[in-house]
């Protein structure tokens, strides 16, 4: 049995499950809490409020499951982490022996080299950066592709890997808060982004380059995979939350009205008073929001066509209204993509046949996907 709780910018889930590793795994209790929205974003009152929907998730868990987790993961989203795909090149006159040894050193200069760089992203809370996830994505010896590379002779190595890092003060409350219910030292942490794209990546085999976009509620994230390796990630701080922000602001009205305004003008249930009122605001936002997609796509392409298709997770009732936007974009559409964007959600139709359920457990794509990645790669 394992725990997974998922920890994002806008809600935290936990889902206890069942692993079967020549299986799918099955997920026999799944609950959310959202954090507190609030209209100005400081970071230490933001991971204040991130623990205490941790705290309750956590204790919902331990009061209402009968079994116990024996293993216990934590996956982050943004802000809560930092990932890049660094690639390390070693070349030389003669063929040399590449062996465990020169690999371990190589990735660990890379992975200091990153640790520095990152430093200030978390230096401000006073967190020093800690190594939450390494993968070795592709390892290549003379310019060729090899599952095996140890003690092969080459003149030429290439390694692509992924690391992902936090910051150890927001480690060690993550682990406090959730060691008050279940007394584990052991908790493993990984980013969402390596769960969805690994998720991805198996459930469409022959789909080789495609982008991931984890729409959350302070930030988007997009991730580009060429030739099934992530080979680059990039962020901009607009997230759903920012619309209800500025329709707050707009109105004059609290956050939980302009919420519910939001809600019931994508859903074409406002009054044609309100309609006439948000109609402008919110089509503003969506050119905001979609100016930030673009330019991210831009950065992310490097001079290289941007995969068409697009693999989005997202809160479900939110679905079709950042769908559409997508679906609408015409920015260089056939000069920066392959083709008209075609979206897949990671939704619950999207995941059905992979995970198994007890009884009327609450269907979370977010909790599905990541109990999927640690089912199959992590136990």
């Amino acid at each position: 049995m394992a725990l997974v709780f998922d920890v994002g910018s806008s809600s935290v889930g936990g889902a206890l499950f069942e692993v079967q590793k020549l299986g799918i795994p099955k997920i026999i209790l799944s609950v959310r809490e959202p954090i507190i929205f609030e209209g100005k974003v400081d970071i230490d009152r933001f991971l204040s409020l991130t623990l205490k929907s941790l705290e309750i998730v956590a204790g919902r868990i331990f009061k209402t499951s009968i079994q116990k987790p024996s293993k216990i993961f934590c996956v982050l989203s943004s802000p809560w982490y930092a990932s890049q795909t660094r690639t390390i090149k070693l070349g030389k006159n003669t063929p040399f022996l590449f062996t465990q040894k020169l690999a371990d050193n190589l990735i660990q200069k890379e992975i200091s080299l990153f640790e520095e760089e990152n430093l200030s992203k978390f230096s401000h809370t006073g967190n020093k950066v800690q190594l939450i996830e390494f993968k070795n994505m592709k390892t290549m010896l003379n310019g060729y592709a090899t599952s095996d590379p140890i003690n092969k002779k080459a003149k030429k190595v290439e390694m692509i890997i992924f690391v992902s890092m936090s910051g150890d003060k927001i480690l060690k409350k993550i682990k406090e808060t959730i060691s008050k219910h279940f007394n584990f030292k052991d908790i493993k942490f990984s980013s969402f982004a390596m769960a969805s794209f690994t998720v991805a990546r198996d459930m469409f085999i022959h789909q080789e380059n495609f982008l991931l976009v984890d729409i959350a509620g302070e930030v988007t994230d997009i991730s580009m995979i060429n030739k099934n390796v992530l080979s680059n990630s990039i962020s901009y701080p607009l997230g759903r939350n920012f619309m209800i922000r500025k329709v707050s602001d707009s109105l004059g009205c609290t956050l939980d009205e302009a919420r519910s305004f939001v809600s019931l003008y994508k859903d074409g249930h406002a009054s044609e008073a309100m309609e006439k009122k948000l109609g402008p605001i919110i089509s503003k936002l969506k050119t905001q929001w979609l100016q930030g997609f673009q330019e991210s796509l831009v950065k992310l392409s490097d001079d290289i066509s941007v995969p068409a298709t697009i693999f989005i997770t997202v809160d479900q009732e939110l679905k079709d209204f950042f769908g559409d936007i997508i679906k609408t974009e015409q920015f260089n559409q056939y000069t920066l993509t392959e083709s008209e964007f075609r979206i897949i959600f990671l939704d619950n139709q999207t995941l059905h046949s992979i995970t198994a359920f007890k009884d009327n457990t609450v269907r979370d794509p977010f909790l599905i996907v990541e109990s999927i990645y640690i089912n199959r790669f992590i136990c």
